[in-house]
């Protein structure tokens, strides 16, 4: 009879650890990293990124860079050189992003500067907006709840609402919220504020295509927090797994890069 309840009390335990795992929800932290995983492949990877500027519905501005990535072995953030393509007074300028510092060359000079990601480079696009980032690398995520919201679309979306708050200095933003699906955790909207917790804008996620074996945003709408009728268009084309030679992300390198 004791034999017979030892095993029940172990069959019991067992299945009762197994249902709690299986219905366990994803903390915040876990649900931010998933939605980066959504926006970024997990090797090194290269694209074209189109920024577009529109003001009143008119399009004022455009620009194109090439934008080659690989994640930091360490860190786990990612590590970005990008390259001015056009117009043709910007292009093979170049931008690098080697962990949260941001370098700026002109091959006109033959000069490197350290610049702010916070700065704008076209539009409502800042210099740390075309580098790619995983967000759970540089924020502590805090899960608000769930909301359903309108996608980019103008569809409705269930989606989880988190409170981004940095835990790096020289991020681009102070404070951001996000909100990702529940179902697929595609990232839909975010908004980022300034560290006197100004809203500058929103961020619209869409166009999901399959790329590099993943469902991914090929475009991001960015709306100013003040005049919504300024808006920046990026489009993400040409991808591709590629590699991406440690020499590309040393500053000292910047002179004499080559593209392929």
């Amino acid at each position: 009879m004791k034999k017979r309840q030892f095993i029940s009390a172990v069959l019991f335990a067992v299945w009762g650890f197994s249902t709690g795992t299986a219905c366990a929800k994803p903390g915040a932290q876990e649900i931010l990293a998933a939605s980066d995983a959504v926006r970024n492949p997990d090797h090194p990877f290269g694209l074209t990124t189109t920024l577009t500027e529109y003001r009143n519905g008119k399009q004022t501005d455009v620009s194109t860079l090439a934008v080659y990535s690989k994640a930091d072995k360490d860190s786990g953030q990612f590590r970005s050189l990008i390259r001015f393509v056009a117009p043709a007074r910007d292009a093979n300028k170049l931008m690098l992003k080697s962990g949260n510092d941001l370098w700026f060359y002109d091959p006109a000079n033959k000069a490197s500067i350290r610049i702010s990601p916070q700065q704008r480079l076209l539009g409502q696009a800042a210099n740390g907006d075309v580098v790619t980032f995983n967000l759970a690398k540089d924020y502590r995520a805090t899960l608000v709840g769930e909301e359903e919201v309108l996608d980019g679309d103008r569809q409705k979306r269930n989606c989880h609402k988190l409170a981004l708050e940095a835990i790096k200095p020289d991020v681009t933003y102070y404070h951001i919220e996000v909100w990702i699906d529940t179902s697929s955790n595609r990232p839909v909207k975010s908004r980022f504020y300034s560290e006197s917790n100004r809203l500058l804008k929103t961020a619209y996620y869409r166009q999901y295509e399959k790329q590099l074996g993943a469902e991914r945003p090929t475009e991001t709408v960015i709306i100013d927090g003040l005049d919504p009728q300024w808006v920046t268009v990026l489009r993400f084309t040409n991808w591709a797994e590629r590699e991406v030679p440690e020499a590309w992300l040393q500053r000292d390198y910047l002179p004499r890069f080559k593209p392929e």
